[in-house]
């Protein structure tokens, strides 16, 4: 099996940086896809961004400038720089691999979540 592990979360005010983090452990013979979603109460989840093994990205409208993913192959690990921080980013914060595994073959896995809070 697969884990996904997020650190990084936290309260932070109005224009503020948080960074997340989210590394991946088990049986992993390559990850195809890393991002991050989050959710708030009452809403679906969303994707905030996410990151090929070749390293191209794709973001929400609402976080492009302010936000960037990055991972590192060889930790298996993706990160989340936010930047500018807005009321409107304060949400769950969700990473999410398409892992390839030996045995159970493709499948997608989930975090358990890292609250983000933005607020003076």
């Amino acid at each position: 099996q697969v884990q996904l592990v997020e650190s990084g979360g936290g309260l932070v005010q109005p224009g503020g940086s948080l960074r997340l983090s989210c590394a991946a452990s088990g049986s992993i013979l390559s990850i195809v896809t890393m991002g991050w979603y989050r959710q708030t109460p009452g809403q679906e989840r969303e994707l905030v961004a996410s990151i090929l093994i070749s390293g191209t990205t794709t973001y929400a409208d609402s976080v492009k400038g302010r936000f960037t993913i990055s991972r590192d192959n060889t930790k298996n690990t993706v990160y989340l720089q936010m930047n500018s921080l807005k009321s409107e980013d304060t949400a769950v914060y969700y990473c999410n691999a398409d892992v390839v595994s030996p045995i159970v073959g493709r499948r997608h896995y989930w975090g358990q979540g890292t609250q983000v809070t933005v607020s003076s």
